[in-house]
């Protein structure tokens, strides 16, 4: 955790570099970020919280990513030997690789990872099993009820170092319909202090 004194110093440099790299004095090149939900949801909250979240970030290239356009089939071996990798699923893994860091917001089911993302991360780690290799991952959740999603959060923190991410930052917003509000985003004060440091401890490493 960082003090209160220390995120001040940090937010204040990140927008010293905003400033020059407008004016492109040092040609400092703009790290490239990809941002999605663990949701395939049309009303996913989780976007919500990550179409938010990228909206706070000027300092770097985003790429935002809506997981309906991702429908993958439930992985199986024989559909891996019978059909190969899908065009989006090879295009989404080399987006990935290609990717500074990720940000990613994930939902929960019963404590745990929905079964979409369980399935996405499935079928990318045949493509490639070190897929997130060096990549930096700050990493969310939220959901209506007082847990905020933190145990499907806990579960995916333990899961991408498997396959190469470094998660350096974590942030879970519970009770979403009383914290959030889809014009200012999060309305408690205290919650969102605690996601703008998440987000600038993110950036930080990038």
């Amino acid at each position: 955790m960082f003090s209160s004194a220390k995120l001040d110093k940090m937010l204040a440099i990140q927008s010293y570099l905003r400033y020059f790299r407008s004016l492109n004095i040092f040609n400092i090149p703009m790290a490239t970020l990809l941002a999605f939900a663990g949701s395939n949801s049309s009303t996913s909250i989780n976007l919500k919280l990550v179409q938010y979240t990228v909206g706070l970030i000027d300092s770097h290239d985003v790429q935002l990513l809506n997981m309906v356009n991702f429908p993958f089939p439930m992985y199986s071996e024989d559909r891996e030997r019978e059909e190969g990798y899908s065009n989006s699923l090879i295009e989404l893994k080399d987006d990935i690789a290609g990717a500074d860091g990720l940000l990613i917001s994930v939902n929960e089911h019963n404590s745990n990872p929905s079964a979409y993302f369980k399935n996405l991360i499935d079928w990318l780690s045949r493509l490639e099993l070190k897929f997130l290799e060096g990549t930096k991952v700050m990493l969310m959740s939220t959901s209506g009820g007082k847990r905020g999603g933190s145990g499907s959060l806990e579960v995916v923190k333990n899961i991408l170092p498997r396959f190469g991410a470094e998660v350096v930052a974590s942030f879970s917003l519970p009770q979403y319909y009383q914290n959030f509000d889809p014009g200012n985003g999060i309305s408690d004060e205290a919650l969102a202090a605690q996601h703008k440091q998440a987000l600038a401890e993110f950036l930080s490493k990038i």
